[in-house]
């Protein structure tokens, strides 16, 4: 039964691997921003709340790839670069340190940490609006540092995995190589008391049973793993 349980997760997880999406996001405002517009943007985007789980949020660690369309990459200290060294500096991010801020040309620093890539897209827009002719800004999540989740007992590869893409809690399993041959259908997902506790969760505990799943079951336990989470396979 593991070793059939293991082949399905694999199989859902490449379906996910080939369709899902990764984190990236160009600015959506199209007007160039005054001095006070400017002001007003930053502040209206830092108040904004994320409005769904499946937008990811900066967090310190990120590296993320800020560029501007038709001038490149904007991270600081790309300037200077030539040759063959200056194809592969093209494509080097930013990390977001750990005061939450990023270092980009001609902006100087800027806060990241917080907001989701859309959000910091609309922010930079603003700021490079005072350099380029309503420029347009993409933010790329390069590589997530900041949110993470264990995956602890009978799976193939037991480990601390980054959450770079929405991922939800079959999908977390079949990452972490599956249920190995000792494994039952039981697993257990523990979750900080301050993140967000669905109803499914006692205390900060929920039950899955993927034999129910299998069996169209309690198909809402399948959750969107959060940072911190600890899923425990038995």
């Amino acid at each position: 039964m593991a070793a059939s349980l293991a082949g399905v997760l694999v199989a859902v997880l490449c379906l996910f691997t080939v369709s899902g999406l990764s984190w990236a996001a160009q600015s959506t405002q199209d007007v160039t921003a005054s001095p006070k517009l400017k002001q007003e943007s930053l502040q209206k985007v830092g108040a904004q709340q994320v409005q769904s789980e499946a937008e990811y949020v900066i967090g310190r660690g990120d590296i993320l790839g800020v560029s501007v369309y038709g001038e490149g990459n904007m991270a600081a200290g790309d300037d200077g670069v030539s040759g063959d060294k200056k194809a592969s500096a093209s494509n080097e991010g930013v990390t977001v340190r750990l005061d939450g801020r990023i270092s980009l040309k001609h902006v100087g620093d800027v806060q990241a940490a917080g907001l989701t890539p859309t959000q910091l897209a609309d922010m930079l827009k603003t700021l490079f609006a005072t350099v380029y002719d309503n420029p347009v800004v993409t933010v790329v999540l390069q590589k997530s540092d900041s949110q993470r989740y264990t995956v602890m007992g009978k799976v193939g590869k037991p480990g601390v995995y980054p959450i770079s893409y929405p991922i939800n809690l079959v999908q977390a399993i079949a990452q972490a190589g599956g249920f190995d041959q000792w494994a039952n259908s039981k697993v257990t997902v523990v979750r900080k008391e301050n993140s967000e506790l669905t109803k499914d969760f006692q205390g900060n505990t929920m039950k899955f049973d993927y034999d129910d799943f299998l069996a169209g079951k309690r198909l809402e336990r399948n959750i969107i793993i959060k940072s911190d989470d600890i899923i425990i396979v038995h």
